[in-house]
């Protein structure tokens, strides 16, 4: 099995004092809920976390995962990403998503592990919305970890995936792909949602 990298470095600013990952999802802190559904379906999971990860060491506690910490992570997401992946091990492809996407599924995580297996002639898998716009989570080839050491700024990974958009397979999971919960409304709007849907 590839190994799975969380992102989970990020500093919360929009959330005006709180931590967005710390927060409750099905009675559960989100970073752990969304760990938890990576460890059902691989034994090989790495969290990019910042310099300072004490609370959010906490909310992993007892889980058999790899923190990654990232003093990099104070430029941006592509610091993020510049160190955690280089400190992944030798693998044939690796699978990376957000930390925030609360309504993402290990049976989403398992339906881009099969389209890799089903399409083998492309560099990147991922998650997509039903409209077709891309997401996460995201599978890599190999092939392409050395240009993560090029990425700068706060644009995270877009210039490595834009120009591969013709060796990328989408695969549609729902609006769930791209459904991060950045802002206290945006964490209003889910759970008015989920109470809702309940």
């Amino acid at each position: 099995m590839i190994p799975i990298l969380i992102l989970a470095a990020g500093r919360s600013a929009r959330m005006q004092g709180t931590d967005k990952l710390l927060q409750m999802v099905h009675g559960t802190p989100l970073l752990r809920h969304i760990t938890t559904e990576a460890l059902a379906v691989s034994d090989d999971i790495y969290i990019a976390l910042p310099e300072n990860p004490a609370p959010r060491l906490a909310a992993l506690d007892g889980l058999a995962v790899t923190p990654l910490i990232t003093p990099e992570a104070a430029e941006g997401m592509s610091g993020t990403l510049r160190s955690a992946v280089a400190k992944l091990p030798d693998c044939p492809a690796f699978m990376m998503m957000l930390s925030d996407l609360p309504d993402l599924t290990s049976q989403d995580l398992s339906k881009i592990l099969q389209a890799r297996t089903d399409n083998p002639d492309h560099l990147i898998w991922r998650g997509a919305t039903t409209a077709g716009q891309p997401g996460h989570p995201i599978i890599f080839d190999a092939s392409l970890r050395p240009k993560f050491a090029d990425l700068s700024g706060d644009g995270g990974g877009e210039p490595l995936v834009n120009p591969l958009r013709d060796q990328t397979h989408l695969t549609a999971l729902g609006d769930r792909a791209r459904r991060d919960l950045d802002t206290p409304a945006d964490w209003a709007t889910w759970r008015k949602r989920q109470s809702q849907a309940s």
